[in-house]
């Protein structure tokens, strides 16, 4: 095991790294990322990360709204369950719903309150006609249960992903996108920050991983069985291009869309694309280098922002990430503590 200091500079490196990249990211949501928006963006974060200037907060959106009750379940002194999640999630969306919601969460929630919490997962059932959701709300919040499950085994995390996501997702693909996510934190969690990192090391383990993951999977129900190992074959071949991929191709193989298969494994790609960057780059690059890269491709750049460097923080710890810039960033201090208290919980298992 790694020194307590290193492994509480992760926690917190990574529940900040996905509240700096959603915040970071909300702005650029949705937004063609042409030459002109990337200036754009590089000269936002280089003001960010620079001299202290006073400026509003940079908001959170429902990702980070999210994730902060995801932690807060799995530290209640009464300790985690189902129904404390669903109730975290539905008490919060009522209390702040313009933190960017969809439109059918927010109908999971409503019925939710409606049916006083009797079935958690009943309402994310029932919905688009019994499918439930492929969306990455469930990945884009499960940072916390990979940090809660870091002394646990990789079934009891799978576990406590797929519990928790189905309070808003009951779609396999959504679902196992939550997996894929919570299984790179973890990885990264686990790894030393001094010690060489091999991406090749790294994709493979997931990989094995996520096709015993997908074996669980029915052929006959779903169209595309082995659609996250497939994912994770495409990000090896963009990590093993002697010539920097396009953003077009990083697009057209991975994608940045709302949809958990495509977006959770960009948000990883993310992350190994620039841990290439060691050998002439500070790990407070590195991880700025993925930030950027992030926003930088468009689509769902805030979850996806988000998500990559969730990994990312996981990996450097939180001394990657500028103070400068988490100064700027809504609640910074609260979900610092909230790392905090997940080092805790996870180290008294």
């Amino acid at each position: 095991m790694l020194e307590k200091s290193i492994m509480l500079s992760k926690f917190r490196g990574s529940l900040l790294g996905a509240l700096v990249g959603d915040c970071c990211g909300a702005p650029f949501e949705g937004q063609l990322m042409d030459s002109g928006a990337k200036l754009i963006l590089k000269k936002n974060l280089d003001k960010l990360e620079g001299p202290a200037f006073s400026a509003p907060y940079k908001k959170y959106t429902d990702d980070t709204a999210m994730t902060i009750q995801t932690a807060k379940a799995f530290v209640d002194p009464k300790g985690y369950s189902q129904k404390l999640l669903a109730k975290n999630y539905v008490v919060e969306f009522f209390k702040e719903p313009n933190r960017g919601y969809g439109a059918a969460v927010g109908e999971v929630f409503r019925k939710l309150r409606q049916s006083k919490l009797s079935d958690p997962t009943g309402p994310a059932m029932a919905q688009f006609n019994g499918s439930g959701s492929f969306g990455n709300g469930a990945a884009m919040r499960v940072s916390p249960v990979a940090l809660y499950c870091a002394n646990k085994s990789i079934d009891e995390l799978v576990r406590l992903v797929k519990e928790s996501s189905e309070v808003t997702h009951t779609n396999v693909l959504g679902v196992n996108g939550a997996v894929l996510q919570a299984l790179a934190i973890r990885q990264s969690l686990l790894l030393n920050p001094n010690e060489p990192f091999c991406w090749k090391t790294f994709l493979a383990e997931l990989k094995q991983h996520v096709v015993e993951l997908e074996k669980e999977n029915d052929p006959d129900l779903d169209s595309n069985p082995h659609a996250y190992e497939n994912q994770l074959h495409n990000m090896e071949k963009l990590l093993e291009n002697s010539v920097e991929p396009s953003d077009e191709n990083v697009l057209n193989l991975l994608g940045h869309s709302v949809a958990a298969l495509y977006s959770v494994p960009t948000a990883v790609y993310c992350f190994l694309r620039h841990t290439q960057d060691l050998p002439k780059d500070t790990d407070r690059k590195s991880f700025r280098n993925t930030l950027e890269y992030a926003i930088s491709l468009g689509g769902d750049c805030d979850t996806i922002g988000s998500m990559a460097c969730a990994i990312s923080g996981a990996y450097y710890g939180e001394s990657a990430i500028s103070a400068a810039l988490l100064k700027h960033c809504e609640n910074a201090d609260g979900v610092a503590t909230l790392a905090e208290q997940l080092f805790e919980v996870a180290g008294s298992q």
